[in-house]
């Protein structure tokens, strides 16, 4: 039977349901000699036009399918060669092939109600049986299907975020660095915070390894800028100071190599990154320090405290200057002590809330000394200095901040 306009009382009258508003298209693909679609709009009872195109079959369809077209309605009692194929589904699938944003619903008799409902289970939004269809029913009919294949795509992009989210999460964790220290009587400690909301990684990068003649060495920095592509530029440096420690570099040597790779690799000239490298010798009573632009590392001894290594001799960042050199200072580390390398996030934030000085070097220093005096080493007193920082930034912070600490205990 055709499809009846609706009534001008009708239009008068809202249904709740009607959870899309506006003038919506239909593409109807149906084999249609009793003319069941023989108007070409409706009018439902939001107020709303539904239009009305109508196919004979697939290829017809296929040229009204336009980009307007909110819904597709298949009849599934297309002949065979309307169909393209003597399944009886066949048609459907070709639509939500060719049509996979489009909302589709499906025609049928009350007959073919199993068949009808295997066509749901394919794809389609929801059924409609000949005997029942009027104007009403198809027009609200049509509203539901676009606003449920709406949110079935917001559904799907939702889970394809949180799949994105977490491969990145994988990827990112991956890049963090294993400290290598087997054999060692050293032992390891960090902390890391990204300045990047939800990233797990930052232009901030560090590594601890142990090379087969015994040393220790160590290294912490800080690329400038805080997105996705100083994270990268970060895990390149931080792999290929692996990689040329183990190659038997160190000092002036490894920085003019490691200067190299940040030339080759960054995006652009104003790109540069700290760096701080320490090499402690077999027996762990000296180290050798090299600063690139970086802030100097703490050491705390029993009974004497925390204070800065000596930073007077540092070079440039890598990547200011071309010919730069980077002097290599042997360090006096003692029998027992605690060494915490750390990048400027640490100390850029506030001391006192919003508007108040920096927390600087020296406020880090005692900081770090009253941290000491409630016995705190090791991963507990890099989380209760972090959270510190945190405390008197009076919010969080939104620098890179990277901790390391390496003790040796008393023998």
């Amino acid at each position: 039977m055709a499809v009846p306009a609706p009534l001008p009382a009708q239009r008068q009258r809202v249904n709740a349901l009607d959870v899309t508003s506006g003038d919506l298209t239909l593409l109807v693909i149906a084999d249609d000699p009793a003319g069941t679609f023989t108007v070409p709009e409706l009018i439902d009872a939001a107020g709303g036009r539904v239009r009305i195109r109508t196919a004979r079959n697939l290829t017809e369809a296929e040229r009204l399918l336009t980009d307007d077209v909110h819904c597709v309605l298949v009849d599934l009692d297309l002949p065979a060669e309307a169909r393209r194929g003597d399944e009886p589904l066949s048609a459907l699938r070709h639509v939500l092939r060719v049509a996979p944003r489009h909302a589709v619903l499906v025609l049928a008799t009350s007959g073919d109600a199993e068949l009808a409902a295997e066509a749901v289970r394919a794809g389609a939004q929801d059924r409609l049986f000949r005997e029942e269809l009027d104007g009403p029913l198809l027009s609200r009919a049509i509203r539901y299907a676009v606003e449920r294949k709406r949110a079935d795509s917001v559904q799907v992009k939702l889970a394809e975020s949180r799949l994105r989210a977490q491969e990145n999460a994988r990827l990112e964790r991956g890049l963090l660095p294993t400290p290598l220290l087997q054999g060692s009587d050293l032992r390891f400690a960090a902390r890391y915070r990204p300045g990047r909301s939800r990233a797990l990684l930052g232009g901030d990068f560090y590594d601890t390894v142990r090379t087969p003649d015994g040393t220790v060495h160590a290294m912490i920095g800080d690329v400038c800028g805080h997105g996705p592509d100083e994270a990268a530029l970060g895990v390149e440096l931080r792999i290929a100071w692996r990689a040329l420690t183990f190659a038997g570099l160190c000092g002036d040597e490894l920085l003019s190599t490691l200067q190299q790779v940040l030339e080759h690799e960054r995006e652009s000239e104003e790109i540069f990154a700290t760096l701080c490298t320490v090499d402690i010798a077999p027996d762990g009573r000296r180290a050798g320090l090299c600063l690139a632009g970086h802030p100097a590392p703490l050491l705390a001894r029993p009974a004497q405290g925390a204070r800065l290594l000596p930073y007077e001799d540092g070079g440039p960042a890598l990547g200011l200057l071309p010919r730069a050199r980077w002097p290599r200072r042997q360090v006096e580390l003692g029998g027992v002590w605690s060494l915490m390398m750390y990048t400027d996030g640490l100390i850029e934030g506030r001391s006192a809330g919003p508007g108040s000085p920096r927390l600087g070097q020296d406020g880090m220093v005692e900081m770090i000394n009253r941290q000491l005096s409630r016995g705190l080493v090791g991963e507990d007193l890099l989380e209760a200095a972090v959270a510190e920082v945190r405390h008197l930034n009076d919010g969080e912070l939104t620098d890179d901040v990277a901790v390391l600490l390496l003790d040796r205990a008393a023998r």
